[in-house]
């Protein structure tokens, strides 16, 4: 049997190591990739109706060079494209990333089939991945697992918009920027961190304090 996969890495050492190890899968599968090596070639191929209902599988990197052309800066937003124009096409999430923020974001967002934390698997589970979820299961590794079950997320305590906030006070955002970013009032975004800080506990302090916690809570 074909099977059809869309790479997107922006390093073609991965790309390369992905190919040869599938090469290896159990039911001897003939394996045929296309690589993309930026969001902007991956938007090309997933757009195009004659190209993107051809695949069965996407390997997709989180950590890849944008295109803010089109608002797509990282494998996040390309995740959500591909669900929009490849809806029958299975998605395996790869990234260096283990903070729970960005790995929750990301099943709630995405829905993966599979998601490998890199430094918490070896070249062998990737093969593993690749036959559950052809096979219809789900593949997360052991820190994506435990990460996404993260109660101030599962409960429903900290909502998508509090951790939009959150991972925008980590880059560095002040409150009229990150206002202007997410459309919404100034007043808004300091009720929403006064919210936050209650539910980390944190009586007293600023933008700082909330970022330590969230750090020391494995958040970010």
């Amino acid at each position: 049997m074909v099977i059809r996969i869309l790479m997107i890495d922006d390093h073609s050492s991965m790309i390369e190591g992905y190919k040869a190890m599938l090469t290896l899968n159990k039911a001897q599968h003939i394996i045929e990739t296309e690589e993309a090596y930026s969001c902007e070639e991956a938007y090309t191929i997933i757009i195009d109706p004659q190209k993107s209902t051809t695949f069965d599988l996407v390997f997709l990197d989180y950590s890849i060079l944008g295109f803010p052309e089109q608002k797509i800066y990282n494998g996040e937003d390309l995740g959500v494209l591909i669900r929009k124009h490849m809806p029958n096409t299975k998605i395996i999430m790869l990234t260096s990333h283990f903070d729970a923020i960005r790995l929750y974001n990301v099943v709630k967002k995405i829905q993966p089939n599979g998601l490998l934390v890199k430094s918490d698997y070896k070249p062998p589970h990737l093969l593993d991945a690749f036959e559950k979820v052809l096979a219809g299961e789900t593949y997360f590794t052991p820190v994506a697992i435990e990460k996404t079950k993260e109660p101030l997320f599962t409960k429903g305590l900290l909502d998508s918009v509090d951790r939009e906030i959150i991972t925008l006070l980590a880059e560095g955002f002040v409150i009229k920027t990150i206002a202007n970013k997410m459309n919404v009032s100034e007043d808004t975004i300091k009720k929403r961190k006064s919210k936050i800080k209650d539910l980390l506990g944190i009586e007293k302090g600023g933008d700082e304090d909330i970022l330590k916690e969230c750090r020391a809570l494995g958040l970010l």
